[in-house]
């Protein structure tokens, strides 16, 4: 079992940046990505990273934009945001899985965090 936990949410001018952390218990060296959720939307990808940080997905709305990275001497996955806009404004979810690809496709067996809020003003 993985248990995940998030960090690093908050209000921040649109423009600026964020990190979100995501600790991870557990078996270690699994693929982690992360997904958000904005008011009265369905959940949806944001990026992936493979077990050794060797591959990485991201979805269109957040490339060149965000950075997922691995510290897996502390089980620990990051989320780079820059140059944030009022549409990344949603709580975002640390997940863990097999592949990144599996994360990416929602393939289960996926683990989830509670997720963390982000807020984006304009």
């Amino acid at each position: 079992q993985v248990q995940l936990e998030e960090s690093g949410g908050g209000l921040v001018q649109a423009g600026g940046s964020l990190r979100l952390a995501c600790a991870a218990s557990g078996r270690t060296f699994y693929a982690m990505g992360w997904f958000r959720q904005a008011p009265g939307k369905e959940r949806e990808f944001v990026a992936a990273i493979s077990g050794f940080g060797e591959t990485t997905y991201y979805s269109d709305s957040v490339k060149d934009r965000f950075t997922i990275s691995k510290d897996n001497a502390n089980n620990t996955a990051y989320l780079q945001m820059n140059s944030l806009k009022p549409e990344d404004t949603a709580d975002y979810y640390c997940a863990a899985g097999s592949t990144a690809a599996r994360i990416r496709d929602t393939l289960a067996p996926i683990y989830w965090g509670q997720g963390t809020q982000v807020t984006v003003s304009s």
